[in-house]
């Protein structure tokens, strides 16, 4: 079985060792690796739903995937959704909750952060911009904790493949009122055309991981 295969096996078997996805397609395969990783959750960190939470999530952020073809991406991110989804549903109902509207507002700013449309061998998007993905950093991780805090930082492809180590949270130009779009976005009516926008230097602040969603930055002068 595909999953059983070293390096595949070892990326299943642990929450934090990350796999990227080059073909994603309609994300199967992703899709197969997040359930795995998500019944060690449920087996591992049951003790309450906030563990479940911020590990789930964890687990989450570990997968990543690019696929060409913009129908097929948009399959994967609601597939990878879906998935996660059920299972924090299940969970929630083993602990007599509902799902967080926050923890699932994370979900989908991993997943939309983790998926990317564009051609593998180019590291390119369609629109000639790099592929770019954002590293999750657990910083808080040990076996007592509950609630995982992150820092996010962004790395091209190619520095991926280059093996370019950044600092925590490295500063990055991002476009005033531009935040990352995502399929989610044209299902929730959140995206918001400005032509008019202009940069500044930024970097992702250290958060919760059940509050990435909120993407909230710190902004450098000069």
């Amino acid at each position: 079985m595909m999953l059983n295969q070293p390096g595949i096996k070892e990326a299943c078997e642990d929450l934090t060792t990350s796999f990227l996805e080059p073909a994603a397609g309609e994300g199967a395969f992703l899709v197969a690796i997040l359930r795995r990783k998500l019944d060690m959750v449920a087996k591992t960190y049951n003790k309450n739903i906030a563990k479940i939470e911020n590990y789930s999530l964890l687990a989450l952020s570990t997968l990543y995937g690019i696929e060409l073809l913009e129908d097929n991406t948009y399959a994967c991110v609601m597939n990878m959704y879906q998935e996660y989804f059920a299972f924090y549903n299940e969970q929630a109902k083993k602990f007599a909750t509902r799902p967080k509207e926050k923890v699932l507002k994370s979900a989908k700013k991993i997943i939309s952060s983790n998926i990317e449309q564009g051609d593998f061998l180019t590291r390119l998007k369609a629109d000639g911009s790099p592929i770019i993905f954002s590293e999750w950093r657990p910083i808080n991780l040990m076996k007592n904790t509950t609630n995982i805090r992150v820092g996010r930082t962004q790395y091209t492809l190619d520095e991926i493949y280059e093996e370019v180590n950044k600092s925590l949270g490295e500063i990055y130009e991002q476009e005033e009122e531009d935040k990352q779009i995502s399929f989610f976005d044209a299902i929730d009516d959140e995206f918001i055309n400005d032509e008019n926008q202009t940069t500044r230097s930024v970097r992702y602040m250290i958060t919760n991981i059940t509050d990435v969603y909120l993407e909230e930055v710190e902004e450098f002068n000069g």
